[in-house]
């Protein structure tokens, strides 16, 4: 289900970030926010529509919602539609508010690690810990002061709680995980989201030093983007046999031919379009099922077939 929407503003928030202000369409108030949630927009676009995740980063309850895109240079549509073409008055389609990342309620301390456009998932946490009295700390690195967004916001509304680190500035400061890890309490969550080398290396350090994998948090949005150069394959379903071209995604072919499959998030983090390998190869890229489960199940949103596969429609979780 979608909800038809506006722009009902835009503001340049750092040389390559813009914030976009969405109401409903029909002046209804927009679905509750709860922390770390996100939406999927559905824009428009002479090659089809355009399906991209975002976070939301506004915790206000006037039935808005806010979203902050950074314009990706090599972007195959998504960020630089949004920079280049979206204006006020844009209407578009999106998700109900979904959850991938969110705030443990039994965490006894929150620490949160972000860099560059990854603060975004975290805005709403943070006002969550603030207002229920949870301990926390934000860890926020970027390049200069000013490529770093909500610089002032953040300064103002958690000042004691956060900590900033600017790589190309004359201190040339850069988030030093590994010490930061070693001085949390027992207990304590660690939430992650930046660049794909970041939330790794933070994750590992994390696992070295004893972290249970159940405490270690993270968000890897990105386009539908293969990681690998891959060459088209066939998916068998049933007894058709239908054809993935090398710049298709295995999850939209298999709707655009009826199967209707629920999905999420599209980077291959939540599981929801998790679907049955009956034969044949994949190329796993998702950071969602675990070695074992690669062996019997795959993420159509990231992930691929080699040659011809075989999915099991009986197992399909249709919408």
């Amino acid at each position: 289900m979608k909800i038809p929407v506006s722009v009902e503003s835009v503001a340049m928030e750092t040389n390559d970030i813009k914030r976009f202000r969405i109401k409903h369409r029909f002046n209804e108030p927009l679905p509750e926010i709860h922390p770390g949630a996100h939406i999927l927009t559905y824009l428009p676009s002479n090659e089809g529509v355009i399906i991209r995740p975002y976070s939301l980063t506004n915790r206000t309850t006037d039935g808005r919602y806010e979203i902050a895109i950074k314009l990706v240079q090599k972007s195959r549509g998504g960020s630089f539609r949004w920079h280049h073409s979206v204006t006020v008055g844009t209407e578009l389609e999106i998700s109900f508010p979904k959850n991938i990342l969110k705030p443990e309620l039994l965490g006894r301390h929150h620490v949160f690690y972000a860099a560059g456009i990854g603060i975004t998932p975290f805005l709403t946490m943070l006002h969550w810990c603030k207002e229920t009295g949870r301990s926390f700390e934000l860890h926020y690195g970027a390049s200069i002061k000013e490529e770093c967004l909500f610089y002032g916001y953040l300064k103002e509304s958690f000042k004691s709680e956060t900590r900033f680190y600017f790589s190309r500035e004359r201190r040339k400061e850069r988030i030093d995980y590994y010490c930061s890890l070693q001085r949390h309490p027992i207990g304590t969550h660690v939430y992650i989201c930046g660049p794909p080398s970041f939330i790794e290396n933070i994750i590992n350090a994390a696992k070295n030093l004893g972290y249970p994998r159940e405490r270690i948090h993270f968000e890897a949005f990105r386009s539908n983007q293969i990681k690998t150069k891959t060459s088209p394959f066939k998916v068998k379903i049933e007894k058709k046999c239908v054809p993935v071209k090398e710049d298709q995604v295995l999850l939209d072919v298999l709707n655009e031919n009826g199967l209707s499959i629920p999905y999420s998030c599209r980077v291959g983090q939540c599981g929801t379009c998790e679907i049955t390998v009956k034969k044949g190869d994949v190329l796993h890229q998702d950071s969602f099922l675990t070695e074992k489960e690669k062996l019997s199940f795959m993420l159509p949103c990231v992930s691929r077939g080699k040659g011809l596969i075989e999915i099991d429609h009986n197992s399909l979780n249709l919408i």
